[in-house]
C-alpha cells in the first residue's frame, strides 16, 4: 500500500510541475487516483470533484472520451452511481471502453440489473463488446443465477474468437461452475485454452470441487497442475479445501493444510475459515478449535462455524461459552451465528438457554429473525414437550409457517402423546398442501397411533381415488426424529 501511495505522490509532483496539461495528462492523473483506490480508501474524493470541475469549465469533456470514461470509473469506484450516470449520459461519444467501465462499475456496486441493461444497450447502439466487456459481464450471470445469459455470452465469445483467450476461458469456467453448467463443457473449455496459468487451473479445480460427485476429479487436476509445474495460490487451495470438505476426507484435508503451511498462507482469513469449516464438517472438533485459536483475525463466519460445530457434536455448553466470548470481544452476532447457537441449544437439549436467547433476540430486534430461526426454536420447544408454547410461537410468527415447521409440530405431538393436537395439525397440513401425499400419510399415522382405524382406511381410500402415492421415505421414525 505504501509503495502504491509513493508512486501516486511522485505522479502528482510531476503533474503539478508541468507547464501545460492536455486531455491525456488529465486522464492519466484521474486514472492514477482511480486505479490505486485513493478516493475510495480515504472516503474523500474531493480531488476527483476538483478535476471534474476543471474538465467542465474548460470544455474538455466533449473533446475526450477517455477523460469522461475515467471520471465515470472514478465515481463508480467511489459508489457515487448518480454522478457516474450523469457523466455517462452527457458523453457525446461512447466507445467500448466507456460502456465496459459502466458495466463493471455497476457490477461492483451490485447494480446487476443496470449492468445487464447497459450490456444490451451497448449492442443496440452498435458498439461491439470486447473481451474485457465479456469478462466483466460474466460475473453478473453468477450473481443473477442465470446460466442462459452465460451461454449467450459464451456463444458471442465463440463467434468473435475470444473464447480461447486465457482470461475469457477462466471467466467462462468460473461462470459454468457457479451456475451449475455441464462439467463436460467446463472440461472442453479448459482443454481448448491456448495457454494455461494458475488462474485457469484454480477455476477448473473450483468447478469440480462444488459437489461430492466431481470432487475426486478436482484432486486429480490439482496433482496434474503440480506435475506441469504450476504453483498453487490461495485461490487454488481454497478450492481444494472445498473438495476435501465435499468428500468429508480429513486425510486429504490435512494434506492440503500442509500445502497451506508450506506456502505461508495460513494467516489468510478466507483460508483459515475454510480449514475451520473443513475440519468441522469432517467431525474433527479438536482440529477446528485449534485452527480457530491460531487465527490472527476472525470474523462472524469463524465464530459461527465453531459454534455450529460444537453444537453438532452435542457440546452445547461450549457453544454457549463461545457465543458469550464472541460478544465480549466486541463481535456482534449476525443471523447465521444466531442459527448456529439456536441449533446448538436444540442438539444439546438446552431448552431454557435456547428460549432465553430467542426471546432476547425477539425483544432487542438487532437480528432479523427468519423462518430458519423460528424453525429451530419451535423444534426445540416441541422436542422438550412444550407443545402449547410451540403452537403459540407459530401463531405469533410474522411470516407464514413452513411445511417443515408444521411437520415438526406434528412429530412433537406424536412423540409426547398429544394426539388430539397432532390430528388438528395434520389436518392443517392437508389443507395447506392438498396434493402432497406425505401429508395424508402423516394424518393416517396419527389416526393409527390413536386407534382410529376407520380414519386410516378413509385416508387410504381417498389417496387411491385421487391417485396420490405414498412417499416411502417418509417413515414414522423420521417424523419423530426430524431435525430442522
Amino acid at each position: 500500500m505504501y509503495a502504491k501511495f509513493s508512486h501516486v505522490q511522485c505522479a502528482r509532483k510531476v503533474f503539478d510541475k508541468m507547464p501545460q496539461r492536455d486531455n491525456i495528462t488529465w486522464s492519466s492523473m484521474v486514472n492514477c487516483y482511480t486505479q490505486n483506490g485513493m478516493c475510495v480508501r480515504t472516503g474523500d474524493f474531493g480531488v476527483g470533484r476538483e478535476i471534474h470541475a476543471l474538465v467542465v469549465v474548460n470544455g474538455w469533456m466533449e473533446e475526450s472520451v477517455f477523460l469522461s470514461t475515467a471520471l465515470v470509473d472514478l465515481y463508480l469506484r467511489c459508489h457515487e452511481s448518480l454522478m457516474a450516470f450523469q457523466v455517462f449520459e452527457r458523453m457525446e461519444v461512447k466507445n467500448e471502453v466507456s460502456w465496459t467501465a459502466m458495466i463493471s462499475g455497476c457490477a461492483t456496486c451490485k447494480n446487476y440489473g443496470i449492468a445487464l441493461d447497459c450490456f444490451r444497450a451497448m449492442q443496440v447502439e452498435g458498439i461491439k463488446p470486447n473481451r474485457v466487456t465479456l469478462v466483466a459481464i460474466l460475473p453478473l450471470c453468477i450473481e443473477l443465477g442465470c446460466l442462459r445469459h452465460g451461454k449467450e455470452i459464451h456463444s458471442f465469445a465463440f463467434r468473435h474468437g475470444f473464447n480461447y483467450e486465457i482470461r475469457m476461458s477462466s471467466a467462462l469456467i468460473h461462470m459454468y461452475g457457479k451456475c451449475g453448467g455441464s462439467l463436460r463443457t467446463i472440461q472442453l473449455i479448459f482443454e481448448r485454452s491456448t495457454t494455461k496459468d494458475v488462474v485457469i487451473w484454480s477455476s477448473i479445480i473450483a468447478s469440480y470441487s462444488q459437489s461430492e460427485d466431481s470432487a475426486e476429479e478436482a484432486i486429480k487436476v490439482f496433482h496434474q497442475m503440480q506435475i506441469e509445474g504450476f504453483q498453487p495460490n490461495y485461490v487454488t487451495l481454497l478450492a481444494m479445501i472445498s473438495a476435501c470438505t465435499a468428500l468429508r476426507s480429513v486425510s486429504r484435508g490435512r494434506g492440503v493444510h500442509g500445502f497451506i503451511l508450506k506456502y505461508g498462507l495460513v494467516s489468510h482469513l478466507l483460508v483459515g475459515n475454510s480449514l475451520l469449516n473443513m475440519y468441522s464438517k469432517c467431525g474433527c472438533l479438536v482440529d477446528s478449535s485449534k485452527i480457530f485459536r491460531e487465527m490472527s483475525t476472525r470474523d462472524n463466519f469463524s465464530w459461527s462455524t465453531l459454534i455450529g460445530a460444537n453444537g453438532l457434536h452435542g457440546q452445547g455448553k461450549e457453544a454457549l461459552q463461545l457465543f458469550l466470548e464472541m460478544q465480549e470481544r466486541g463481535v456482534e452476532p449476525d443471523a447465521v451465528t444466531f442459527v448456529a447457537i439456536l441449533s446448538a441449544c436444540n442438539h444439546a437439549g438446552l431448552v431454557e438457554e435456547g428460549k432465553n436467547l430467542f426471546n432476547k433476540a425477539l425483544k432487542d430486534e438487532k437480528i432479523p429473525l427468519s423462518m430458519e430461526h423460528y424453525a429451530c426454536h419451535i423444534d426445540l420447544l416441541g422436542r422438550a414437550g412444550e407443545v402449547e408454547e410451540a403452537c403459540e410461537v407459530v401463531s405469533r410468527m410474522p411470516m407464514k409457517p413452513s411445511m417443515r415447521i408444521w411437520s415438526s409440530l406434528v412429530s412433537a405431538c406424536k412423540a409426547h402423546a398429544r394426539l388430539e393436537v397432532a390430528e388438528i395439525l395434520a389436518h392443517q397440513l392437508v389443507k395447506i398442501e392438498p396434493e402432497n401425499a406425505a401429508n395424508y400419510t402423516l394424518l393416517s399415522m396419527v389416526y393409527a397411533e390413536s386407534g382410529n382405524w376407520v380414519g386410516v382406511e378413509q385416508v387410504r381410500k381417498f389417496m387411491r381415488t385421487e391417485g396420490l402415492r405414498k412417499s416411502y421415505g417418509y417413515s414414522r421414525i423420521e417424523l419423530e426424529n426430524e431435525e430442522l
